[in-house]
């Protein structure tokens, strides 16, 4: 249906580094044995942290809530396996900064007791809304990485007409394989999840979306689709950032995302096949998300591996298990090598959006040292959004973030292909996160000033508003008093009228005539 698409370049710029997948794409995925301890944190999701409803000493039982999604943005945690929790206190996060944040520690018991055993839905006579209601329950969010709840999504289908849902399974990044192995292994269930997603939806037709260097991937898929399923598993050129929603939107179906504006607004919403599959286990068998599966990868790990892992899951846990490391990382990414976070350290724990642990060598990092810019403009070239990353770097260098804004900071999507490709090895995508937090901290002084403000007004408002209330209760109270002193008054005159009534006789004819 869509092959004249492929004939054509699937976007603009975008860059083609080498994927290094080689080492994982054979290797089947694997559990990871349980640990002695796993660390969730209440934030692993965009949008409100959730709100623990566990404390120190409590018992658990695998699958059970932990912490409930707290607003409308927000997303449940859920007990990896049964145990004890230890605590719910700060713990360093799996963020370049490292800072702690407010985590629920559990000690498993060994026994792995399931909260309950549902039995199995059929899901596809579900209403949509209460599809997205188990799928919230479940906390299940976007597993490419993003991280946004995946129950928002499937609830745009009853404000927006959805006509195609794609299901992301490009897995662009290089070294990732997770996507790919779930995709060739567990087929039958992303398809299952994909066909409630689109349920849910309402969308007409579903495309899983494929780079071509994913051959097994999309032959196991292909062969498990049916014509009365209105899902096509269709290849698109294998070019980074093809896993970016507006990108991969523009590739396969020719639309694109204005500026400012959702996939739902054009008739689209994209999914990860990881998220496919969470569905199908949220919504068909009644699991919440508590694990997830990870790449362990780089050329500092002695066994690279795809491994299954209970979320909570320390970063040195999957090291070890890979058979430790050859030498000290250079570089420790959760994440891919072009979008993922560094971490600090192997202490941190593996969450919903951890799709691979990447242990980088200084070889394969080859970082050489930053030069002035030559203004060549091959970060221009490469920018899949069409924006001018090095006229954005010049004024963020001059702190004049407000030009960068002008020059489509915001459109900008922190690929990193303007790095990747800079002769001059300038961090330009770091220049941007920079920008984006400086004006996300502006904007919430701002908010925080207009709610100072909100809250000053509304205190001046109640107090004059007492202010008036005390001066109409005054009035009233002393017209209450004049007209009761009125009343008095008058009562008394009527009683004195009514007593030298009662003391004067009445006159007689005869006693006129005689006072004449």
């Amino acid at each position: 249906m869509f092959s004249f698409m492929r004939k054509r370049p699937a976007f603009q710029g975008g860059v083609h580094p080498d994927d290094r997948k080689q080492a994982t794409s054979g290797l089947p995925i694997e559990p990871l044995p349980l640990p002695a301890r796993l660390y969730l944190p209440v934030q692993q999701h965009i949008g409100a942290a959730a709100r623990p409803v566990v404390k120190a000493g409590d018992t658990v039982l695998k699958g059970q809530m932990i912490a409930q999604g707290d607003g409308a943005v927000s997303a449940a945690v859920h007990a990896p396996t049964s145990g004890r929790i230890l605590a719910v206190a700060p713990h360093p996060a799996p963020h370049p900064s490292g800072l702690p944040v407010e985590t629920i520690v559990i000690e498993p018991d060994g026994e792995e007791c399931w909260v309950d055993q549902p039995d199995p839905e059929h899901a596809l006579n579900l209403a949509p809304e209460v599809i997205a209601r188990r799928v919230a329950e479940a906390g299940v969010v976007g597993m490419g990485g993003a991280t946004f709840p995946a129950a928002i999504k499937l609830n745009l289908g009853s404000r927006h007409h959805i006509d195609t849902l794609i299901i992301n399974g490009s897995e662009c990044e290089p070294y990732l394989t997770c996507d790919d192995r779930l995709m060739r292994e567990r087929t039958d269930e992303v398809i299952d999840g994909i066909r409630i997603i689109r349920h849910a939806l309402g969308a007409r037709r579903a495309l899983v979306v494929v780079e071509d260097n994913k051959p097994e991937a999309l032959s196991a898929l292909q062969a498990r689709l049916y014509e009365m399923d209105t899902i096509e598993a269709m290849a698109v050129p294998t070019r980074y950032p093809m896993g970016s929603e507006k990108h991969m939107i523009k590739a396969v179906t020719g639309r694109e995302i204005p500026a400012g504006k959702l996939g739902a607004d054009i008739g689209v919403i994209v999914h990860n096949v990881g998220t496919a599959y969470a569905v199908h286990r949220a919504v068909r068998m009644g699991r919440p998300l508590i694990s997830r599966i990870v790449t362990v990868g780089g050329g500092a790990v002695r066994r690279p591996a795809n491994l299954e892992v209970l979320l909570g899951t320390r970063v040195e846990d999957l090291l070890a298990h890979c058979g430790g490391t050859r030498q000290p990382p250079a570089r420790l990414l959760m994440g891919g090598p072009m979008m993922g976070q560094v971490m600090p350290h192997a202490q941190v724990p593996v969450i919903k959006g951890s799709n691979g642990i990447i242990a980088l060598t200084a070889e394969e990092i080859n970082i050489g040292q930053t030069m002035p810019c030559i203004r060549c403009g091959r970060c221009v070239a490469a920018c899949p959004c069409g924006l001018m990353p090095l006229e954005m770097a010049a004024r963020i260098r001059n702190e004049d973030m407000d030009g960068a804004v002008d020059y489509g900071l915001m459109d900008c999507v922190a690929c990193g292909s303007c790095s990747y490709v800079c002769p001059s090895h300038i961090p330009l995508v770091q220049f941007f996160h920079h920008a984006k937090g400086v004006l996300g901290a502006r904007r919430e002084q701002q908010r925080r000033q207009e709610e100072i403000k909100r809250l000053a007004q509304q205190r001046r408002e109640r107090q004059e508003a007492e202010a008036r209330a005390k001066a109409e209760a005054a009035e009233r109270r002393k017209a209450e008093r004049e007209a009761a002193k009125r009343k008095a008054e008058e009562a008394k005159a009527a009683r004195a009228a009514k007593a030298a009534a009662v003391q004067e006789p009445p006159k007689t004819p005869a006693a006129d005539q005689a006072e004449t």
